[in-house]
């Protein structure tokens, strides 16, 4: 579309990778239509502009301390980062040798973005990086504290959660946290968000999330304009290049060459998730005792307290059947035809990128929006299975064969090849999230007039 040429979009990401990721990918996406991006970010997780020299980058200088990290980080970004963003924003507004801003692009759970594009009379979209279906989980929240859903009990963990099915009460996020107040206080303010927005974007599809798509077009964002257009990481305009906080290790690609066609049991719990040593135990016995080869993720951090305590003797007892590695290429991985099950903390980019290779899940979910991921995958979608009941070797074991060599495990993969063929598909010329992408320059151009008036003055 000619149309957006000249027209500049400021992205702003939240700066944890989950996030992160899909923000680049989107800026890709919409460099791709002839929209020139410019990511703002923090020094706290801070990008590198040499992984995409097509953006124009500016920092603005916002950290956190290593207390700060461990508590509320998100509350605290959006008080940090008001006024540095603001004086950002007024510069490059005000800057005539750049092209003109068509509208920001922005995180909900950045809230305080509103009240700073009001100030510039700026559009401001907003994109979920997470799936639609844990944003209408989101929105439900005081519906579900009117209801006595929260907070969460110990004893009613196993209740189905009847507004919401297929999900319990133990699907719903904040049960293990130490303070649940300011967890559903975080997460209302950010669906609220979208109501007070010029629109709102996906990294989904039709066919995965229609029925949840329908109901936040229909029930809860009735007046905002709402554009599926993901997958993006299968988008053909996006140049391949590392926007990892880690650096990957490709030692992976060359063991995974070695071993035999859906062979092999990856193992990835993404950035941020962590479990207990005497967990992470168990996960390495079930792992051997399952007698297939694996690649296993054990980035630093991953252990509480500990750092890789794996026993003496565990690697050279496998023979070369178990390889272990920081950090991998994981869209590289899952897309490897040696690779057969993708054991998963339910992130929705690994979701969604397993789903886009037909790699069938093993799921163990941690917290925030993976609960209800998993239990999509395994429940609705069918494409995968879930370790609900603690983290045993044997029961690690019977999970893995499950998938592996099992005929459930058959009809799971048959499904998972399915879902694939129709991720494929939605971004095809005339598929839905190709659509959707045209709708959504169409939408930014629509809207770029309010902006420019300010910008003139």
């Amino acid at each position: 579309m000619e149309q957006s040429r000249g027209l500049r979009l400021i992205l702003l990401p939240l700066p944890f990778q989950g996030h992160i990721n899909p923000m680049l990918q989107l800026g890709n996406l919409l460099h791709s239509k002839g929209f020139s991006i410019t990511i703002v970010h923090t020094k706290f997780n801070s990008l590198n502009p040499s992984s995409h020299p097509h953006f124009t980058f500016h920092s603005i200088p916002v950290d956190l301390s290593e207390s700060e990290k461990a508590c509320r980080p998100v509350s605290l970004l959006n008080a940090k980062c008001v006024e540095p963003f603001r004086e950002c924003l007024a510069t490059l507004l005000s800057d005539a040798e750049e092209d003109p801003v068509a509208c920001l692009i922005s995180d909900p759970f950045f809230h305080f973005t509103r009240s700073v594009a009001e100030s510039f009379e700026l559009p401001r979209i907003l994109i979920r990086t997470g799936g639609a279906t844990s944003l209408v989980v989101y929105a439900a929240f005081p519906l579900l504290k009117e209801k006595g859903y929260f907070p969460i009990q110990d004893s009613r963990l196993e209740e189905p959660v009847t507004e919401l099915s297929p999900l319990k009460v133990k699907d719903l996020p904040g049960k293990d946290n130490s303070d649940p107040e300011s967890i559903y206080q975080l997460i209302t303010n950010m669906a609220n968000e979208p109501k007070a927005s010029s629109g709102l974007i996906f990294n989904t599809f039709e066919d995965l999330e229609q029925h949840a798509l329908a109901t936040l077009r229909q029930e809860t964002y009735p007046n905002i304009p709402i554009f599926p257009i993901g997958p993006f990481h299968k988008c053909d305009s996006a140049p391949s290049s590392s926007t990892g906080l880690l650096a990957e290790d490709q030692s992976c690609i060359s063991w995974l060459n070695t071993q035999a066609p859906k062979s092999v049991v990856y193992v990835g719990f993404g950035s941020i998730a962590a479990v207990k040593e005497a967990q992470f135990l168990e996960i390495a016995w079930g792992l051997a005792n399952s007698n297939h080869p694996f690649l296993w993720v054990v980035r630093p951090g991953l252990v509480h307290g500990s750092s890789e305590p794996l026993p003496d003797g565990f690697l050279e007892s496998l023979n070369g059947r178990g390889h272990i590695v920081k950090w991998a290429p994981q869209k590289e991985v899952l897309a490897h035809p040696s690779v057969a099950v993708f054991w998963t903390h339910s992130g929705w980019n690994s979701t969604l990128e397993s789903i886009c290779e037909g790699v069938p899940m093993i799921c163990m979910p941690c917290f925030g929006d993976q609960m209800a991921n998993a239990r999509y995958v395994s429940h609705v979608w069918k494409v995968g299975v879930q370790i609900e009941h603690g983290i045993e070797r044997a029961e690690i074991e019977r999970t893995i064969n499950l998938l592996m060599v099992e005929k459930e495990g058959e009809e799971i993969r048959d499904r998972a090849m399915e879902l694939m063929e129709k991720a494929n598909l939605c971004l095809k010329e005339g598929g839905t999230s190709y659509q959707s992408l045209d709708g959504l320059v169409k939408h930014i151009l629509s809207i770029k007039s309010f902006a420019f008036g300010k910008q003139s003055e």
